[in-house]
């Protein structure tokens, strides 16, 4: 315990001045036993040191609560002052003293709540705060010398700040909201954008458990007529149709309806989407990644007409409209024998014909059809070509650089084994040619 008084013997000390009486002295120790008086009252026995003079004053305890009130000393048969054994009256008794007296707030007081509260305002270094406090605590009772004191130490440190640490916890805790705020932000966005997009594995799922959704190509002109393959089933829907509001789509409004496209990001499919809900349809998605999607998924399509392997596999992978196309008129020239070999060709539509001059006469080596990769031969062998190609008859090529093409085939592996298979059919043809030559020789 902690007990706080004006012991006589401070206040009559011929070494001190004046201001020992205006400053309390504290003195500790601990509490020693529990006694009673002679009238049975309870009383608290410690060994801290007191003196006549500290009658009355507190006794407070480590926690800050009032333990009592100093009451008695123990005197020697001649009067001198045993110390050890001092003695308390216990706070709940004064507490039961002054009930029914004047006395309804024990320990509340003006001066209480503004020491405290510049107390509070110094530990936590807001001196400015603490300076207007201790000052009016000083106003209720001048000349307290711990008032002085302290009101000293808020005016040094409103003069004097401490030295700031860097706010990391501020930092770190605004660098986390900030993230959190920018990633919520984009998680929401693509949350957003893909609330209607499906996967072709969902699709395949919505078709198993039987829900029978309708496919709808809503490719643009340029892509559906570049491409020759499509979905399984799937609707033709122009977009710029769809945009004019001329839709014939035979379907109930709750149908699920999927539209695939091309474009970048699935755009077409989305405005296509819109409009169909615009429309009453009221359950429509769209297919992530679209064709291509699909096709890279391994999943099966349909073609709008008969393809060699080698072409399927091609046009798998030009899904995007974006690839050169090329017209030539009955008798044009593609190239000719001996040209340099800088592209390959995927016959989109006619008939070309591989010729070569022998014996003073072209001769016909092949007519190569809808569907299939022409030229490629020089693009592997980095040489020359080695023979003409031409236009039998209207015909539209669809052109592939010699980076596209190898990009191609070091990226889809189905495309080089059927490759590989064509040029495997091409030895064997070619050698069974030769034979016969040579034996008759």
């Amino acid at each position: 315990v902690f007990i706080l008084g004006f012991p006589g013997v401070v206040l009559s000390h011929e070494l001190l001045n004046q201001s020992a009486t205006m400053q309390a002295s504290a003195t500790n120790g601990v509490v020693s036993g529990f006694k009673q008086d002679v009238i049975g009252q309870d009383i608290v026995q410690t060994d801290a040191p007191v003196a006549h003079g500290n009658s009355g004053g507190p006794a407070i305890g480590a926690d800050g609560k009032l333990v009592g009130v100093t009451w008695s000393v123990t005197l020697s048969a001649r009067g001198d002052i045993v110390q050890g054994f001092n003695f308390l009256i216990p706070a709940r008794d004064v507490l039961k003293f002054l009930q029914g007296t004047e006395v309804t707030k024990p320990g509340e007081s003006p001066f209480n709540a503004v020491w405290i509260a510049g107390i509070e305002a110094l530990f936590a270094q807001r001196f400015s705060t603490a300076v207007s406090r201790f000052a009016e605590a000083d106003r209720v009772l001048p000349n307290l010398p711990d008032v002085k004191r302290a009101l000293r130490e808020a005016e040094f440190g409103v003069k004097n700040p401490p030295p700031q640490p860097f706010p990391w916890a501020w930092i770190a805790l605004g660098v986390t909201f900030v993230s959190a705020g920018g990633f919520g932000g984009l998680w929401g966005r693509k949350w957003w954008k893909n609330r209607y997009r499906i996967l072709p594995a969902q699709m395949i799922g919505f078709i198993e458990r039987g829900l029978s959704p309708i496919l709808v190509d809503a490719r643009s002109k340029n892509d559906y007529e570049t491409s020759p393959l499509k979905l399984p089933s799937s609707v033709r829907l122009d977009p710029d149709e769809a945009q004019a509001g001329r839709i014939n789509l035979d379907a109930d409004p709750k149908q699920m309806i999927v539209v695939y496209c091309t474009s970048p990001e699935e755009q077409t499919s989305e405005r296509v989407a819109a409009i169909l809900r615009q429309r009453g349809f009221h359950n429509v998605r769209i297919l992530k990644g679209g064709l291509g999607g699909w096709t890279n998924a391994r999943l099966p399509v349909e073609t709008k007409a008969h393809l060699s392997a080698v072409g399927l596999e091609i046009y798998k992978n030009l899904t995007l409209g974006d690839v050169e196309r090329r017209h030539l008129k009955a008798g044009e020239y593609v190239c000719h024998e001996g040209d340099p070999g800088q592209e390959a060709f995927i016959i989109h539509s006619g008939v070309i014909e591989i010729r070569r001059h022998i014996n003073g006469a072209d001769k016909v080596l092949a007519r190569l059809g809808e569907g299939e990769l022409v030229g490629e031969m020089a693009l592997f062998r980095k040489a020359p070509r080695s023979t003409d190609m031409v236009a039998a008859i209207d015909s539209e090529l669809l052109v592939l650089p010699y980076e596209r093409l190898e990009w191609l085939i070091r990226n889809r592996p189905q495309l080089t084994l059927e490759i590989l298979k064509r040029l495997s059919e091409l030895v064997v043809s070619t050698d069974s040619q030769r034979t016969p030559a040579r034996e008759a020789s």
